[in-house]
């Protein structure tokens, strides 16, 4: 006997991982294989649960889904779900954080190290035909008097924290969430963003999506930076205002900075952020090893499976969603 039916919205990625994970477990599974608000219900029918990539989730669709009780995002941020609308409605959400922190935390250490060590205008030059050691750009630091400033302090701002420690680096950490004795036992030291920002020599981003952080990175907060610092960012593009970045590139009001996520993706040709020797970009890749591509369908279709087996879910985002639609 099939058990509660699930609709994969959209999925890019290869193979059939999530439906396998889910029928095994004798959920119905079907495809809308679109982000059309639209074709997802054309397709839901009664669903009971969501699998969600890219699709905007927002409070028109969650009407029309009337018997949805859980999402599951296939992916760590969830800022195309409306958490709040779907609290409202007793619906339970849940991301797969787990599935790719040492890969997002060593992308983001080697583009710290790049900027730090300026290794994009070495490799460029010695292939133009230059040997200058001496003209590193945008920076060649030595860690243990420079400072690493990590804004949100979760499983990967902490383990980027933790490598950046190892070599030397001084740390500050700014997260509204932590306890300043946490940060201090870790070797660190807790201050507020806006001292982060204006003491890192490198600023690095691990901070989730939300109205309060959107556009965190605005041209008055690169103004308040050192002429020499750079930016990292490897969380989510709409933290940095990429208008006001290209600004403060083009003024030299920072040196430099390694993105790896953007406001809109894939990067527009004509974005001011290409093309510049002082700005290391890399395509939302800092998630991916052949082992978190395996990792990341199997942990969201597990959210479904184990929620409604009544096993705990440790991703759900809202636990505050009304219990009455969980099942027992």
């Amino acid at each position: 006997m099939l058990k509660e039916s699930v609709i994969i919205t959209d999925c890019d990625l290869p193979g059939t991982a999530v439906k396998d994970v889910l029928s095994e477990a004798s959920h119905a599974v079907s495809y809308a294989s679109s982000t059309s608000a639209d074709d997802i219900v054309a397709a839901a029918g009664d669903a009971e649960a969501l699998v969600v990539q890219w699709a905007t989730i927002d409070a028109a669709l969650l009407d029309r889904l009337p018997n949805v009780k859980f999402i599951s995002r296939l992916g760590i941020g969830y800022d195309m779900i409306d958490v709040d609308e779907a609290t409202k409605r007793g619906i339970a959400v849940a991301n797969t954080p787990a599935y790719c922190i040492e890969e997002v935390a060593a992308h983001t250490v080697a583009m710290i190290l790049s900027q730090a060590r300026g290794l994009k205008a070495y490799d460029a030059q010695v292939h133009e035909g230059s040997w200058a050691a001496v003209s590193a750009s945008p920076m060649s630091i030595r860690p243990s008097l420079s400072t690493v400033s990590v804004i949100g302090y979760g499983r990967i701002g902490s383990l980027v924290a933790a490598g950046c420690a190892a070599l030397g680096f001084q740390v500050l950490i700014a997260d509204p969430f932590q306890d300043a004795d946490r940060i201090r036992a870790a070797g660190y030291t807790l201050v507020d963003a806006r001292e982060a920002i204006a003491r890192a020599d490198i600023l690095t981003l691990h901070a989730p999506l939300t109205e309060k952080t959107h556009h965190l990175i605005d041209a008055a907060a690169l103004s308040s930076m050192k002429s020499t610092s750079a930016l990292v960012n490897t969380c989510r593009g709409p933290l940095v205002d990429e208008g006001a970045l290209a600004d403060a590139l083009d003024r030299g009001i920072i040196s430099g900075a390694a993105l790896d996520v953007f406001a809109s993706e894939p990067l527009g040709a004509s974005s001011r952020l290409r093309g510049r020797p002082n700005v290391q970009l890399s395509p939302h890749a800092a998630w991916y090893s052949p082992q978190s591509l395996a990792d990341l369908p199997v942990h969201a279709a597990m959210n479904v499976v184990k929620f409604f087996s009544g096993q705990p879910v440790e991703a759900i985002v809202n636990p505050q969603y009304s219990s009455d639609s969980a099942v027992s």
